[in-house]
């Protein structure tokens, strides 16, 4: 197929190819020169395509009437500017080896699903999530790390002791890389855990703290603790807790051997946990009237300063050791469990964990009334307290506990019981 253009060299010429002619107008610019446009049907309707020279507006003509001839209107369609865009669209996909065509249906359809052009910000999101990644890292490295990380900042062996127990138990159950790791694998290890839903909650807890230090070191994407959307199962207690009554308390008291009696005391009357009192050092004890137990950071659970007021009962209790310097317990976490379960033995109840912490709650809410005092005193919220503590028993009942005393003759009766 060639080309024909008219013989006449008067404008406007036509540029004829098959039975498909395009005209070239020259028009006079206000300065008197010429500038020409090609009169393009293409696309159904006349769009006039201007180009500073003869030459260029004639090769345009013949570009658009070749590609008519053929039945490709569309590409006649296409300016230079379009032309350079598209050369610069192959240029990019070289390297890919993609199709300019499906690299344009598969951002069209990225378009779609994102609401718009995000797809360099989806690409980077998958990036960060996809465990190819991602540290090589199992699920008892991490535990491991975790162990050790945990001892070298100072937490308690009996802490140290149910992370590694219960954490044991998880790596047993996922031999695999922890970012393999989904809701519903841990979920259902959750559901077929036996036990009372406390225990359930217990290692639901322990599981997230594992996968919340694999999500700070960057061995799992961020935001993707699996362990965070899983059933929070609820504990049926209701939220009450066991304590002692001041009976019970005074029988303790008489039944625990002279080295152990200063704890029993402590965590009666100040509420203190097991870990913390065996931090506790005699010179953090003032006995002075108005005095105070100082819980310094370091040796609290919630690394924040607590002082408790030193009261009546405590002060008698703990007058014949006045004089004692260094720590208050001295031997150890498992000899302290050994013998506070042999106290409980002796005065003929049961060792409740915690349980002198929360009946020194329960008593002192009800002496005071006053749950963000408590609180401060307990180092837990205000919230927390008045959940777990409020109107377990009355104030009577308070008024006894701190008046268990060594010489309180209302104790008499229960002292001569615990040692009969």
């Amino acid at each position: 197929m060639t080309r024909r253009e008219s013989k006449t060299k008067e404008w406007p010429r036509k540029v004829t190819v098959g039975n498909v002619s395009v005209k070239v107008y020259r028009r006079t610019r206000a300065n008197g020169s010429y500038g020409f446009e090609v009169s393009d049907y293409s696309s159904g309707v006349r769009r006039l395509r201007a180009h500073p020279t003869a030459e260029r507006a004639l090769a345009d003509a013949e570009r658009i009437a070749r590609l008519m001839a053929a039945g490709e209107s569309h590409a006649a369609q296409v300016n230079g500017r379009d032309m350079a865009s598209y050369g610069r669209a192959l240029e990019l996909l070289r390297p890919t080896g993609v199709a300019l065509e499906v690299a344009a249906a598969s951002f069209a359809e990225a378009f779609a699903i994102l609401g718009g052009n995000r797809i360099a910000e989806a690409a980077r999101f998958l990036v960060e999530r996809d465990p190819r990644n991602l540290p090589e890292k199992s699920v008892a490295e991490c535990v491991d790390e975790l162990l050790k990380v945990k001892e070298s900042r100072g937490a308690s062996p009996r802490y140290l002791g149910d992370l590694r127990n219960r954490l044991r138990l998880f790596a047993d159950s996922f031999k695999v890389p922890i970012a393999s790791v989904t809701t519903g694998d841990a979920q259902r290890w959750l559901d077929g855990m036996k036990g009372a839903a406390q225990t359930v909650r217990n290692f639901r807890t322990v599981a997230g703290t594992l996968f919340s230090f694999a999500e700070a070191r960057g061995y799992i994407p961020r935001g993707a603790n699996p362990v965070e959307a899983t059933e929070n199962v609820k504990a049926k207690n209701g939220g009450t807790v066991a304590i002692y009554r001041p009976e019970e308390l005074a029988a303790l008291l008489a039944a625990a051997p002279e080295d152990f009696r200063p704890l029993v005391a402590l965590a009666a009357f100040t509420g203190a946990r097991s870990a913390e009192l065996l931090r506790l050092s005699w010179q953090d004890v003032d006995l002075a009237a108005g005095g105070f137990v100082t819980l310094a950071a370091e040796k609290t659970k919630t690394k924040a300063r607590r002082l408790v007021p030193v009261c009546p009962a405590l002060r008698a209790w703990l007058a014949p050791y006045a004089s004692q310097t260094g720590k208050v317990w001295k031997l150890g976490p498992d000899c302290y469990h050994k013998r506070a379960a042999a106290t409980a033995r002796a005065a003929g109840i049961k060792w409740l964990p915690n349980g002198l912490r929360h009946s020194y709650a329960s008593h002192r809410l009800a002496a005071t009334q006053d749950a963000a005092r408590v609180s401060l005193e307990m180092g837990n919220s205000p919230a927390v307290v008045f959940k777990f503590y409020r109107e377990v028993v009355k104030p009577a009942d308070a008024e006894r506990w701190f008046s268990v005393t060594p010489s309180a003759p209302s104790n008499i009766v229960a002292l001569e019981a615990a040692n009969a």
